[in-house]
């Protein structure tokens, strides 16, 4: 079980899990749909299988181009530690166990099922051909949400749509800032991203275009629900954790990436989540 962690990086599943929640308890708080504990794991089941599948899969995929990066060569395939053909069983269970899950949701997420999973394994063949491999990775984590809150309540909404496109542009921007590792060895590979089509200093720039966006994207839902003062201090602490990693990352000195990555983000999803559920156990009390 460790070694298959490892292999899925579990612990990034802090990105969209929280968002996640988000869905999930604002189908409860702001539509007549009843909380189930029993719906709600399976929700989080989903999260797991799903995420489990498409990391597994990127893995999988790229083994031979990991194998060639230095940065990259020591993965679990690579280095060994997981076959390929035990890394595409573990992709497979995962798939079914995703779609098994959803069908004890409801029928709306049943039918969405592969069409989810298309998504987010889909996202492992793009850099081949697009430098818009970005925003499929942020269109794969931005389903949580809006996810979430149709396992809740079964049908769609504006209100979760918005934390979706947030998800959308935030992980596609931080995404880019990731890929600035990599811009030289994508180049000589012949493989496509936006630091590679564009150059550290634009891609810098374009993921602070994404940035703004998806502040935007949580700030716009105050006009359309009523949030307490506790969703304001959430706002404040996403949209300045957006801020400080594009101060931590310069076009020249990228050696910060990690941080700016890994902690900033995770505290930025999971802080906002929690200021998001507290707001929403004030006003429902």
């Amino acid at each position: 079980m460790k070694k298959y962690f490892s292999l899925v990086l579990f612990a990034h599943s802090i990105f969209a899990l929280p968002f996640a929640m988000i869905g999930f308890f604002l189908g409860v708080t702001t539509t007549d749909s009843p909380f189930r504990w029993e719906k709600l794991i399976l929700v989080l089941l989903c999260m797991v299988f799903a995420r489990n599948s498409a990391m597994a899969f990127n893995r999988y995929l790229d083994r031979n181009i990991d194998a060639k990066n230095p940065r990259t060569k020591m993965r679990d395939i690579p280095a060994g530690k997981v076959s390929a053909n035990e890394a595409l069983i573990f992709v497979i269970a995962n798939c079914v166990f995703f779609i098994a899950s959803t069908f004890f949701i409801n029928n709306l997420c049943f039918y969405l099922s592969p069409i989810a999973l298309f998504v987010v394994l889909f996202y492992s063949y793009t850099k081949r051909f697009t430098a818009l491999c970005h925003l499929v990775l942020g269109l794969g984590l931005s389903l949580a949400p809006i996810g979430a809150y149709i396992a809740v309540t079964g049908h769609f909404a504006l209100v979760p749509v918005l934390y979706s496109f947030a998800v959308l542009f935030w992980v596609s921007g931080f995404d880019i800032i990731y890929a600035l590792q990599d811009e030289d060895f994508d180049r000589e590979e012949n493989l496509h991203s936006i630091p590679s089509a564009l150059g550290i200093k634009n891609a810098l720039n374009v993921s602070v275009i994404l940035h703004i966006l998806s502040a935007a994207c949580v700030i716009i839902p105050v006009f359309f629900t009523e949030f307490s003062w506790v969703y304001y201090v959430g706002i404040v602490f996403f949209c300045s954790m957006l801020i400080y990693q594009h101060l931590l990352v310069k076009p020249n000195d990228i050696s910060k990436v990690n941080r700016a990555f890994q902690t900033l983000n995770g505290y930025a999803s999971v802080v906002f989540a929690v200021c998001f559920l507290i707001d929403a156990y004030i006003r429902n009390k």
